[in-house]
């Protein structure tokens, strides 16, 4: 078992249900959400549009939670100033710039301009978090693991717990998506190299592609392997896939070894379709069982954060020296 800093300790107890899982409601989406709300003319929708949106969400679902991730630029401040994020939910902040620089088979990414670890820190996150496109044989693999050691040295420094969200995609041209056993290799192999540099929580893709794998049994096999390579505590992101079968996933996830869930679209996707009360409906109702019954999923079988790391000892006047 891993000793963790004090101040990362306290941050994630912030950002766990009373079992020491992690239920995290995640809606730091930003150029995918504006395609969500007008995908007639995404264009259209400003940076208020996003924001008034988010706290809509974030003030019906966060009370299920246990934490929620929002971005810097049109969401977490606000959601924070507007009283939409209770104070007893936890609140994990992007770090990175939405997209992607470079070939789309050699991907780059980057922290936000003009935005950084201690900047999160000074305006009350309790977690940051860190998306980054990564396939291990790609040219980029090496600048990638660079930049996840420089933001996790960054925030051992500020005592930040760090998730790190990897994606995977193909480095090959001529494949646009990848096979089902790639994809599974990627998702285990990703875990392996990026969870020994310093990060706290890994954010996974769920390794099969369930399209092409039905066999559930292979499900909890797979997330097993993924346990196994993983150093840190895990949590399954949920890809906007259908919340029924989302809910299989976590099952299957938790059952062997995952901490927990980042759950975006899963949950609320609906919700970018509708206005006025037919949003503020389907969110209190039926987002909210969803967000509830998953929070309550990971309660139940997840793995607590806790088997991986333990406070560091405290002995005497330990302040003197902190």
């Amino acid at each position: 078992m891993a000793t963790l800093s004090l101040g990362k300790y306290r941050l994630l107890q912030q950002c766990s249900t009373a079992n020491h899982s992690l239920a995290v409601l995640a809606l730091d989406h930003r150029n995918n959400l504006r395609n969500a709300l007008r995908p007639d003319n995404p264009d259209q929708v400003s940076d208020a549009d996003m924001s008034a949106f988010k706290q809509q969400v974030i003030a019906a679902l966060a009370p299920a939670a246990s934490a929620v991730l929002l971005d810097p630029e049109v969401g977490a401040a606000q959601c924070v100033t507007a009283g939409a994020l209770p104070g007893s939910v936890g609140l994990l902040v992007a770090l990175e710039a939405t997209g992607y620089t470079g070939d789309p088979t050699a991907r780059e990414s980057q922290v936000l301009p003009d935005w950084s670890v201690e900047k999160a820190r000074r305006m009350g996150a309790s977690a940051a978090k860190l998306l980054v496109y990564y396939h291990p044989d790609a040219p980029t693999a090496a600048p990638i693991e660079a930049l996840v050691k420089q933001v996790a040295d960054d925030c051992a420094k500020h005592e930040l717990p760090l998730f790190v969200e990897p994606l995977s995609y193909s480095p090959d041209p001529s494949v646009k998506k990848l096979p089902p056993q790639e994809r599974y290799e990627v998702v285990i192999e990703t875990a392996r190299r990026l969870t020994p540099l310093g990060i706290d929580i890994l954010k996974a893709e769920f390794p099969l592609d369930i399209t092409a794998e039905a066999d559930e049994s292979r499900w909890f096999a797979a997330c097993a392997e993924l346990t196994k390579a993983s150093r840190v505590p895990w949590v399954l992101l949920s890809a906007s896939v259908a919340f029924e079968t989302y809910l299989k996933q976590v099952t299957a996830a938790c059952q062997a070894g995952a901490s927990g869930v980042a759950v975006g679209r899963a949950v609320w996707q609906e919700a970018t379709a509708l206005t006025g009360e037919d949003r503020s409906l389907f969110l209190r109702d039926i987002a909210y069982q969803r967000m509830q019954r998953t929070t309550e999923l990971c309660d139940a079988l997840a793995r607590p954060w806790t088997d991986y790391f333990s406070p560091p000892p405290l002995v005497g006047t330990w302040y003197e020296a902190y």
